[in-house]
């Protein structure tokens, strides 16, 4: 697997769980007793009757030809897994209950789910029509616990892939259809167990490009105004400037979408904002922590990240706004915002990143993350005296609309230094009220 299919997976698997599992992640939460609203392809008929999603998901990809293309791909989607709780009555005999309680864990009932992907094995282009079968077999294991067991079961999905390719001028159409092909249910809940959950597709060309739909060359708009989309929305995956991943998504996202570097892991709850929802567990009671962990693995994994997240991973959560159509650059210094770009423009913000930006101090790079040994000078603050060589560390670099600079920082021996750069409460110098300190150098007075 190529870096570019780990980058692009990686999103796959964010659009894979979306809504897996909803804040406050508790069994008895109304907002889990309806959950995966994305990428659901039903058994037959389950649309018309309201108990379940349309069977189909069918995308249309551009693909200009450097020769004679090959493709390749995979199809995911998740299967419902029933996790029943039963109780031990002793003779070999068992009781189905809501949850079981041994010691110090519990169980609930509850619906868990499991990854399925199929391959598409590299085949030119050519070669089309193809068809693929995506079927799933069901099946049951038990898990002895504390007082009972665990019964988790699952239905046999049945599913199948026909791809197929037209000319349109300079490109190829291929046509990606993925349907449902299990009998009709009878009520909701066997629905869902026969259903595909949050399917999508990854593909990759070899030997030709992917068109970008949302943003096509002019050659290639009309053909692109011709291609059909059924509940999908294909993107170009992988890093930007790459062409050769396409993710055939539910979910509507743009070109080359990335997990954010912030993000220390899913929280599953659709279009997830990270600060809050982590903020949120953390007010959690510690008796409804434990219903969390009681509900599913993946919860207790949320449940147990945030409560041992530093103030520092907190704080690189907050703030922090992404143009996803602007070039990744390294961090640098402070960048020049151009002439022509008044400071009220919001183009002057997008420029500047205070917890990456630099400034020079005596030759020094200092970004967050710097030490320095402070010397307050401009008297700004009476109290500055009383920081007088104290040492610092740096948490941020800012320019305002004068052109001066200033670094904002936490004192090294203050108590209280975590606490200040949780809520973003910093001290502020200039650059000539600060010396660089550099590690493993020494220092006479």
């Amino acid at each position: 697997m190529t870096a570019d299919w780990d980058h692009a997976r990686a999103v796959a698997d964010a659009v894979l769980y979306e809504g897996y599992l909803l804040y406050p992640y508790r069994a008895s939460s109304s907002k889990n007793q309806s959950r995966w609203q994305f990428g659901v392809l039903g058994p037959s008929s389950a649309a018309e009757a309201g108990i379940g999603e349309d069977p189909l998901l069918s995308t249309q990809v551009l693909v200009a030809s450097h020769g004679l293309p090959m493709l390749t791909g995979v199809v995911r989607f998740l299967q419902l897994q029933r996790r029943s709780v039963e109780r031990d009555l002793g003779d070999g005999r068992f009781e189905p209950v809501g949850e079981l309680v041994a010691d110090s864990s519990t169980w609930v009932s509850w619906d868990e789910a499991v990854e399925c992907e199929f391959a598409i094995d590299p085949f030119p282009v050519m070669g089309l029509p193809r068809t693929l079968d995506i079927s799933v077999p069901g099946h049951t294991e038990v898990e002895t616990v504390d007082g009972g067991r665990l019964v988790r079961s699952r239905r046999q999905l049945h599913g199948r892939l026909e791809i197929c390719a037209q000319r349109d001028g300079d490109y190829l159409r291929l046509t990606f259809d993925v349907r449902n092909t299990a009998l009709p249910a009878t009520d909701r809940d066997e629905a869902i167990a026969v259903s595909m959950i949050g399917t999508h597709m990854l593909l990759e060309v070899a030997d030709g490009e992917f068109v970008s739909l949302l943003e096509p060359p002019d050659s290639a708009a009309g053909a692109v105004a011709r291609c059909r989309q059924h509940r999908c929305f294909p993107v170009l995956a992988g890093p930007s400037g790459h062409r050769d991943l396409v993710l055939a998504s539910p979910i509507i996202l743009y070109d080359h979408p990335e997990i954010a570097e912030q993000s220390k892991g899913a929280l599953y709850d659709s279009t997830e904002i990270d600060e809050i929802l982590t903020l949120r567990v953390m007010t959690m009671t510690d008796d409804e922590k434990a219903q969390a962990r009681a509900t599913d693995p993946l919860a207790a994994a949320i449940i147990d990240r945030c409560d041992s997240m530093s103030p520092e991973a907190m704080l690189d959560l907050h703030g922090v706004l992404r143009n996803p159509h602007a070039p990744s650059v390294e961090p640098g210094l402070i960048p020049e915002i151009p002439t022509d770009v008044e400071w009220w423009d919001p183009a002057a913000d997008e420029a500047v990143r205070p917890d990456l930006d630099a400034v020079l101090v005596n030759g020094t790079r200092v970004a967050r993350g710097s030490r320095v040994r402070l010397r307050p000078s401009r008297r700004a603050d009476a109290q500055d005296l009383f920081y007088a060589d104290k040492v610092a560390r740096v948490t941020s670099v800012h320019e305002d609309v004068d052109g001066d600079q200033h670094i904002g920082v936490v004192i090294e021996d203050d108590p209280a230094a975590d606490l200040h750069d949780w809520y973003g409460r910093y001290l502020y110098f200039a650059p000539d009220e600060v010396e660089p300190v550099v590690e493993g150098s020494s220092r006479c007075k």
